[in-house]
């Protein structure tokens, strides 16, 4: 029997580790617990040292002294105090109300704000109970099958997983050994095609069931010129200007991919701010205006935090600052937007800086749990063990690909993002590098898949967010007076779904088009090493004098 356990510890182990995770104890907790546990029986066994916990301390100490982990506190600020800075709010109101006399319009509207919050928070509660307040009550007001709203705002809060600076690419890169500006740049791309899936759901949504998703009516339709048109000619005008100068301050750049696209965004804002506030002087100045109502009130609530996501994401991109420089500024720009809408409050500070805390403290004793588990599993030779078993699978890397997908997203049913890459990515990572596998690809990939853990029904936590914001009871619409039904636990679950099946579809798209990640690694050049010759040139030297011979 002593033989058999020292021969299997590892998988031992890791059944261990599962089974005291279903029973419901806390990720951290079980697996300091675990790996402790396991310790004192190799050592009793004979198969450890007695000083083989000496270590422990050290790896303790590299979690406290890991600079890449201090992104997440800031980014984690940064996102909290946008949340209460009002600026979801005024971005909702302003993209619904371009949207909105189209069929799916708020659907639309709901994805795109997802996608600008995603950029900006990082963080996925911030979003969805920001979107769940403030758009849920107006898609039901008028008409919107409720598990259609439920899912497009479960759905669009999640892609705060997937588009930088998402919280879980820091933490995936700081596992996997990798750069996490090159995670970020790789996963820029993947995260805006999401987006566009879940939009294109919308749209078939609206073709095939227009009564699901209806388009708001004339009358709630704000910003009006005063011949009663919408000025969206103005707004399209301004529009295309922009991207025009945008691609001539880049024109002869060498820059690519989500380098390209940020700066090129950054030149465009700036642009479209500049003609929005002339446009307003001379309004106060003159009463003359050459912008529209909706063009100017869409600049002015668009710029600021597409500079936000310039001065975080960009500033990485480009290299002139590190993710945790980047988070600092973003936290500093966060304060800022938040003054200047004169909604800074020293409790809104105490709050966010409250939360920040224990989000940090809860992801540091994850991290110190797993650090003790992974010294003893790797004491046992486990990751070997791991990495035989799946580099041994039929299929080469698309057998080992689809296999770990497989796993990631059954377990994302128990365990959240953050368990998840504390505890599967640094076994994962190894067995992937051996067959090749490039590991920012392979990190955006199981970041993609991962975020189903947001919507897997029943234990997402993004459908636990917008539970506790959707109403429960029966309640009268403080706008029409009508009373409304309450939305169901099964109408969120049920949004979900298609949601989901999205999702998965993307990691198919991810794993099929490789290269919407790898862009990270630049241009690669044309020109043959085997052909380069260098040629040293011959010198000739002066002869040396050394005078007369010495007798």
């Amino acid at each position: 029997m002593t033989a058999f356990i020292i021969a299997n510890m590892a998988p031992i182990m890791f059944v261990s580790l599962v089974v005291v995770l279903l029973l419901g104890y806390p990720a951290a907790f079980s697996l300091g617990a675990v790996g402790l546990f396991f310790a004192v029986i190799g050592v009793e066994l004979g198969q450890f040292h007695p000083d083989f916990l000496q270590a422990l301390p050290e790896r303790v100490y590299g979690v406290m002294n890991n600079d890449t982990l201090l992104a997440i506190p800031f980014f984690t600020f940064m996102g909290l105090v946008l949340e209460r800075s009002g600026m979801a709010e005024d971005l909702l109101d302003t993209i619904g109300q371009l949207f909105g006399t189209i069929r799916g319009g708020l659907a639309y509207a709901v994805i795109f704000v997802g996608a600008l919050l995603a950029a900006t928070t990082g963080v996925v509660a911030a979003s969805v109970i920001s979107m769940g307040l403030i758009s849920l009550p107006i898609m039901l007001r008028y008409g919107y099958d409720r598990r259609v709203a439920s899912g497009v705002i479960a759905a669009s809060g999640t892609l705060a997983q997937i588009i930088p600076p998402s919280l879980v690419l820091i933490v995936m890169a700081d596992q996997l050994g990798k750069s996490v500006g090159d995670m970020y740049e790789g996963a820029f791309i993947p995260g805006l095609v999401l987006a566009g899936l879940y939009a294109l759901y919308a749209f078939l949504v609206s073709m095939i069931f227009p009564k699901a998703a209806p388009g708001l009516p004339k009358e709630a339709i704000g910003f009006r010129e005063d011949d009663g048109g919408r000025g969206l000619v103005s707004l399209g005008m301004l529009f295309l200007a922009s991207c025009v100068f945008g691609w001539f301050m880049m024109r002869n750049s060498e820059t690519h991919g989500a380098d390209y696209v940020v700066l090129s965004m950054f030149y465009g804002i700036v642009f479209a701010f500049a003609v929005a506030v002339v446009n307003w002087l001379i309004d106060k100045l003159t009463g003359f205006r050459f912008l529209s109502k909706m063009a100017q009130q869409t600049t002015f609530v668009m710029v600021p935090p597409l500079f936000l996501i310039f001065l975080v994401l960009g500033t990485i991109f480009i290299g002139i600052a590190t993710p945790t420089e980047g988070g600092a500024m973003g936290a500093a720009g966060a304060l800022l937007l938040g003054a200047a809408k004169r909604r800074l409050s020293w409790d809104l500070i105490r709050q966010a800086t409250e939360s920040t805390a224990k989000l940090s403290a809860f992801v540091v004793f994850i991290l110190v749990g797993a650090r003790v588990f992974s010294l003893t599993f790797y004491g046992v030779n486990g990751h070997v063990w791991v990495e035989h078993l799946l580099t041994s699978l039929p299929g080469g890397q698309v057998g080992f690909l689809i296999f770990v997908n497989a796993l990631v997203f059954v377990l994302a049913f128990f365990l959240d993002f953050f368990e998840l890459a504390f505890i599967v990515i640094p076994l994962l990572g190894p067995a992937a590098e051996h067959l090749g596998i490039d590991l920012i690809w392979f990190g955006v990939i199981l970041g993609v898949n991962m975020q189903t853990s947001f919507m897997h029904p029943p234990f997402g936590f993004a459908l636990f967010y917008l539970r506790s914001v959707a109403p429960k009871e029966r309640y009268t619409d403080r706008l029409t007076g009508k009373r409304m039904d309450p939305v169901t636990t099964g109408q969120i679950y049920w949004g979900a779904v298609p949601f989901v099946v999205i999702q998965i579809i993307m990691v198919g798209l991810v794993i099929a088009f490789p290269a919407m990640v790898m862009h990270y690694k630049g241009v690669q050049s044309n020109i043959d090493p085997n052909t380069i010759k260098i040629e040293v040139p011959q010198i000739e030297l002066p002869p040396l004098d050394l005078g007369p011979p010495q007798k």
